[in-house]
């Protein structure tokens, strides 16, 4: 099967697997307002059927492109979302009284899915637009005429495995970290409303931000090292102060400063929460907003 075929058949899982976290959403929020059982199992089972649809869209853009659904922004929104709604889903099920957080946990995911689709169709519409009209290097440069981006010798071996693998992972906690936030404020400035009161406490959800945030950290210090590690084998050193490097370590000293403000100064509540959202936007900045403004050596390969 061509390969352009292949993408197509992705783009509808993808949005068969939207689709399903969109009806999951409404049958959250029914849950936390109504508390009706049967309402959460069928928000549950739902999403659970988006999971499973995602993960065939993603197989089928790796099997399509012939590498790991890690390179372009959208493989990357993609990626981090289907991580997200795996923890989610597993937590919620080891943990039945997090269930209630699904109603703000999805929009998040949905936006940046929708995000990834659309960025997806402008790519394509772009690449397509520069071969008609004769642009030089669009074809013969890390992008083919689908629109695919072409791994350079350098994204081979474990290490570069593991420090993209890291990078999804500690997103996708971090994402869950911020929707219990977002959670927690909205929860402690509407305390009186019934649909807030029907949640898990405030003190319930602040817990959660912090242990989500504790796994981002771990998984984001394997992504330094490790990418310190793949760097010295692909250019010659473990550190060089790119500007993408000198912005993963302020984010990792953000959420480590949180981290022992929870720990050792005993920030809880509003404040930390605040906190935490500023670790969010931190971190996003670095992935999906500094390669766009300046020239790193991550640049080409995160825009």
């Amino acid at each position: 099967m061509e390969t352009m075929q292949l993408l197509k058949y992705e783009v509808i899982f993808h949005w068969i697997a939207l689709s399903f976290y969109l009806f999951s959403l409404i049958f959250f929020v029914d849950y936390v307002a109504s508390r009706r059982e049967k309402a959460v199992k069928i928000a549950l089972w739902l999403a659970l059927i988006g999971l499973i649809t995602h993960t065939i869209a993603l197989g089928v853009r790796w099997y399509a492109v012939g590498h790991g659904p890690y390179l372009q922004k959208a493989e990357s929104f993609s990626s981090i979302v289907w991580v997200a709604m795996a923890m989610f889903l597993f937590f919620s099920y080891k943990v039945p009284r997090l269930r209630g957080i699904g109603f703000v946990v999805l929009p998040t995911c949905l936006l940046m899915m929708v995000l990834g689709l659309v960025y997806n169709q402008w790519l394509g519409n772009f690449i397509g637009y520069a071969l008609e009209h004769g642009r030089a290097g669009i074809e013969t440069g890390l992008y083919s005429k689908e629109g695919i981006m072409k791994p350079p010798p350098t994204f081979h071996g474990i290490w570069f495995v593991i420090h993209i693998t890291s990078t999804i992972v500690a997103m996708g906690a971090i994402l869950i970290s911020l929707s219990t936030a977002i959670l927690y404020l909205l929860k402690r400035k509407k305390t009186e409303t019934e649909f807030y009161r029907r949640l898990p406490s405030l003190e319930v959800i602040d817990n959660y931000s912090y242990k989500f945030i504790g796994f981002g950290f771990i998984s984001w210090t394997i992504m330094i090292v490790t990418g310190a590690i793949w760097a010295d084998q692909a250019w010659g050193r473990y550190w060089g102060w790119d500007t993408i490097e000198i912005w993963s370590l302020i984010t990792w000293l953000f959420m480590g400063i949180y981290l022992h403000l929870r720990r050792f100064f005993r920030w809880h509540g509003e404040k930390s929460s605040w906190f935490l959202v500023a670790c969010v936007i931190v971190s996003v900045f670095t992935l999906f907003v500094i390669p766009s403004l300046t020239a790193t050596i991550h640049s080409e390969y995160l825009k």
